[in-house]
């Protein structure tokens, strides 16, 4: 494996043994729910909406390491960036894990490290569930109110 592919394995792993801004978020204002039935992965994903900003990104739940890592740099990710920054981020990151023609991974910063899961069919879906739990939350009740999206990533 190259010295960068051997940095990002380091960081997906570093992620998945210590994430980072795991825990339910009690002033969360958006929240969806996803699992992955083919390999078990749950997670929550809370949001606190400021405007049009994520002000706070949170999740729980339980999953491969993969999955966990991805959650755990989504929230680092989200933070700050508005709705449409964020569902930008989304679609370049699904581009990124699909395998999608013309995909780049530059601007991606940290995520980059999930370049190669398109070369695992089985693992892309657990790199993108935390995403497209984003994508329900971002989409949810504008007032405000709490959503529950189940998503599946059959």
């Amino acid at each position: 494996m190259s010295q960068l592919g051997d940095l990002y394995q380091e960081l997906i792993l570093d992620h998945s043994k210590r994430p980072r801004n795991f825990g339910p978020l009690e002033s969360a204002n958006r929240r969806a729910e996803g699992f992955n039935r083919l390999c078990g992965d749950r997670l929550t994903l809370y949001l606190q909406l400021d405007g049009d900003r994520v002000a706070k990104a949170r999740f729980e739940g339980a999953g491969c390491a993969i999955s966990t890592a991805s959650a755990s740099l989504l929230t680092e990710a989200v933070q700050g960036k508005t709705r449409a920054e964020a569902e930008a981020l989304f679609q370049r990151f699904h581009a990124l894990v699909t395998g999608q023609p013309g995909a780049d991974a530059s601007g991606l910063g940290k995520l980059a490290a999930f370049a190669g899961v398109s070369e695992y069919p089985a693992r892309v879906k657990c790199a993108s569930l935390a995403w497209h739990t984003l994508h329900s939350a971002l989409a949810g009740d504008a007032g405000g109110a709490a959503v529950t999206a189940p998503v599946s990533t059959e």
